[in-house]
């Protein structure tokens, strides 16, 4: 386990790092200084930067008012407003710019139903820079939002009471009590939005190239799809700079969190500030926002994939599911996409359940040093961009490795996946260990079982349903994953985020949203599917329980 470890939070980070001071095996910073001096690099740093800062700075307005109405208001129905909020982070980036894509541009379906359709030949609202900070931090908002839900609902009850017998009106009490006690959640919420913000390639991909808005993911995918392996050690270099920023985000929030004490004496306890007459206003507004922001996009995306040509308006003459049938029985990359996501999805999900369970015995149960480091370190890694570990994946693999090239095979792929959702199948099983009693170990040990017999029947089925909602998590993000395959797939060994972004690059829009659409409803299948596998836990282990 340990070893395993390593190869996925360490050695690629080494490889990077490597490649980086000794070009080709030769000792010197001669890729670094191009890099360095090249104007283009600063000009998309300048752009990655700006960007993630206003997008933070949404995402934090956004998430931060859905966790305060959700958390502390009265309202109804606050499941499936967790859950459909949930889902603008869990549907991949790509096919939510796409449906805005569709939503919002001169050839929108659904818009020219109602005759609200902009002009033909207009330039499109969103390919700008203030289109691509502004959906990412929509896109964000619920890294936020999860991050400061949690904290708000384990106050201590007798703080807001005794200030609110004070006279203080509830927003009086969320400003001078609420906020103060739950910003360093707040603030890890808006460190992990600019993480990912940083790290994203859907959204600037599809509005940045057209609008020539470079960023430095599109530059490094831009720079490898052009020039191809010879400008590797350029792409590390350029890879590292993207690390960095991600790790000043992360060193930034610590140090911000860690300049006030917050700790409080109480117990927690439910938190309800009562709404009074404006109930009604932020019922309207948050389900307003919903179907604004989730609904609104994903119609506009399947009635584009419902019209025979694009443009067309939708109408009985035009209604077809022709793109749907073209896509599952007669587009040859679709069908092979379609089929290596979901092997590569089952496979990772499926090793990662195996791993997670042990890992998270010796880190939790058993309390070894060791394994807690190296499973902080994975999840340090976890914060780096996808594109960086993408870059880091060829530089391993590009020759052979004990004889075995999975360079240009879905393999490469595959272990690509374990080292960047590794933590996502961890952690809900080590949250389900910290729930168990040591003690179920101890006395099956003092019957004579052996280490293996013991894991076999007393760990592994208490944590079952976590693992299996951990794994679930795996597949449900790896399926749509875009960032890393869109480095590593070769011909003949795409995965849908790959084959949905190149239909849509090409002018295929309704095909590609036809694909999209099935995407989305696999999507939220599975997150239905792991609400069902967790529902008898003790503790929730979904980030839309949590």
């Amino acid at each position: 386990m340990a070893a395993l470890l390593c190869l996925i939070a360490i050695f690629p980070v080494l490889r990077l790092l490597v490649e980086g001071a000794m070009p080709q095996g030769k000792l010197g910073l001669g890729a670094l200084d191009r890099v360095l001096s090249d104007p283009a690099t600063w000009t998309a740093f300048g752009h990655t930067l700006w960007v993630s800062l206003a997008a933070m700075a949404i995402s934090g307005l956004i998430g931060g008012a859905m966790a305060l109405v959700v958390a502390l208001g009265d309202l109804p129905a606050r499941r499936t407003l967790v859950f459909g909020f949930t889902m603008l982070l869990i549907v991949p980036s790509q096919i939510t710019t796409i449906a805005w894509i569709e939503l919002l541009g001169p050839s929108s379906v659904l818009l020219k139903l109602f005759g609200l359709a902009p002009a033909p030949g207009a330039r499109h609202p969103l390919y700008s820079a203030t289109g691509i900070t502004l959906l990412l931090g929509l896109e964000h908002a619920p890294l936020v939002f999860l991050s400061l839900r949690p904290a708000l609902r384990v106050l201590p009850g007798d703080l807001i009471e005794a200030a609110r017998a004070a006279g203080a009106r509830p927003m009086r009490v969320v400003r001078t009590v609420v906020l103060p006690l739950v910003a360093p959640s707040l603030i890890a919420g808006m460190a992990l939005a600019f993480v990912s913000t940083i790290g994203n390639f859907g959204t600037p991909a599809l509005l940045g190239i057209p609008a020539r808005f470079p960023m430095l993911t599109t530059l490094i995918y831009q720079r490898l799809s052009g020039f191809g392996p010879r400008v590797l050690s350029e792409v590390a270099a350029l890879s590292l700079l993207l690390g960095v920023l991600a790790a000043g985000g992360v060193l930034v929030e610590a140090w911000l969190a860690g300049r006030r004490d917050v700790r409080v004496e109480g117990t927690a306890s439910s938190i309800h500030l009562p709404l009074g007459r404006w109930r009604p206003v932020a019922v309207a507004a948050a389900w307003g926002f919903l179907a604004l922001t989730l609904l609104m996009p994903l119609l506009a995306l399947l009635a584009t994939a419902l019209v025979a040509a694009y443009g067309q308006p939708l109408g009985p003459a035009t209604a077809t599911l022709e793109n749907f049938r073209f896509v599952l029985f007669d587009d040859p990359a679709a069908g092979r996409a379609i089929i290596d996501s979901l092997g590569l999805a089952a496979a990772a999900a499926a090793i990662l359940f195996l791993v997670a369970v042990p890992v998270a015995y010796f880190a939790v149960w058993r309390g070894r040093r060791l394994m807690r480091l190296l499973v902080l370190a994975a999840e340090l890694s976890y914060a780096l961009p996808g594109v960086v570990l993408a870059i880091a994946a060829i530089l391993i693999f590009i020759r052979p490795v004990l004889g075995l090239t999975l360079y240009n095979t879905l393999g490469i792929i595959l272990i690509a996946y374990l080292a960047r959702f590794f933590t996502l199948a961890q952690r809900p099983v080590a949250a389900a260990f910290r729930q168990l009693d040591f003690r179920l170990e101890e006395a099956a040990q003092m019957s004579g079982a052996g280490f293996v017999r013991r894991v076999m029947t007393v760990a592994l089925p208490l944590v079952a349903p976590a693992a299996a909602a951990g794994g679930l998590l795996v597949f449900l993000t790896a399926f749509n994953e875009l960032t890393v395959s869109a480095l590593l797939w070769s011909a003949g060994h795409e995965t849908l985020g790959v084959v949905v972004f190149s239909l849509e690059q090409a002018g295929e829009n309704t095909v590609a949203a036809a694909l999209a659409s099935l995407t989305v409803v696999a999507t939220v299948g599975l997150m239905a599917l792991a609400s069902f596998l967790t529902r008898h836990l003790a503790t929730p282990v979904l980030p839309w329980q949590a």
